[in-house]
């Protein structure tokens, strides 16, 4: 039971879609160490000031899509911004156990007693009552939490789930009908779930 703890790469960056469809286009053409260091680190397709900012911003992100299959990729890559934004989400969730937790107890909360707005304290509170779980928690120093924070109300607002990070009203998420069907195809109900935790009224 105490050997429980959480896996979470919420300090590495939020969603980061564009990037995303670099990364996914190099999964899908199955390339060569030698193909991902042209790519990422001698192109600098992912735009970053340094290659070793731009090599560690590539592996977060990989480390995220590979847990997906290529049907997930193909639609980073080739949809539209909407729909690659919604399948990135996706991949957050699949490695963030913690934010899928958040999602499925305070998100889910705030939509039920129509709460209307997140508040910044959410997280220390939804923080401390998870270290039950995992005691580590009660290790991370308060600027790792404030990242992680930052970090999460950011992707719900690049989602559509919050109006944006300084307005953090509510927003009911479009659920893409191509997300259903990756999500459905894959057995992905739990994701799938928080995606729509929007519905998720007390009527």
């Amino acid at each position: 039971m105490h050997s429980f703890h959480y896996d979470s790469d919420l300090i590495g960056g939020s969603l980061q879609v564009r990037e995303s469809r670099v990364v996914a286009d190099l999964l899908l053409q199955d390339a060569s160490p030698e193909q991902w260091h042209e790519v990422i680190q001698q192109q600098n397709r992912l735009q970053k000031r340094a290659p070793a900012s731009a090599k560690r911003v590539a592996q977060a992100i990989r480390k995220r899509l590979e847990r997906l299959d290529a049907p997930f990729w193909r639609a980073i890559r080739d949809g539209d911004d909407e729909l690659a934004t919604q399948v990135v989400f996706c991949s957050a969730l699949e490695r963030n156990l913690l934010l899928v937790e958040f999602i499925e107890t305070v998100l889910k909360d705030a939509f039920v007693t129509r709460a209307g707005v997140l508040e910044p304290y959410h997280w220390n509170e939804f923080l401390d009552e998870r270290s039950h779980r995992d005691s580590t928690i009660t290790t991370w120093t308060e600027s790792s939490r404030k990242k992680m924070a930052q970090v999460i109300y950011r992707m719900l607002a690049e989602v559509s789930l919050l109006k944006s990070t300084r307005n953090m009203k509510l927003q009911n998420l479009m659920i893409r009908s191509e997300v259903r069907v990756l999500l459905d195809d894959s057995y992905r109900y739990r994701i799938k779930a928080c995606l729509e935790v929007s519905n998720a009224t007390g009527q």
